[in-house]
């Protein structure tokens, strides 16, 4: 079986209240030297057979239709062995 991942990340200008309350919470907990941090999601696809570019042309549209908001997301498609 084969895996095609969606990672979807906030777009740079986009604020990030999510990202914020963690990196808030990484030095009370005892973490430092984090500067930043940006939540997103990640969605595994799992394929049956081989992909194909016409497998990965489908998963693009699948992440600009339902998986992101193209909007205010960015998103990138790789696939896992």
């Amino acid at each position: 079986m084969a895996r095609v991942v969606v990672a979807v990340m906030p777009k740079p200008e986009i604020l990030d209240p999510q990202g914020k309350a963690v990196q808030g919470a990484l030095p009370r907990l005892g973490f430092t030297g984090v500067s930043d941090v940006r939540q997103g999601k990640r969605f595994e696809l799992e394929f049956a057979g081989e992909i194909t570019d016409e497998v990965l042309a489908e998963v693009n549209q699948m992440a600009e239709t339902l998986l992101s908001n193209p909007v205010i997301e960015n998103y990138t498609v790789s696939v896992e062995q």
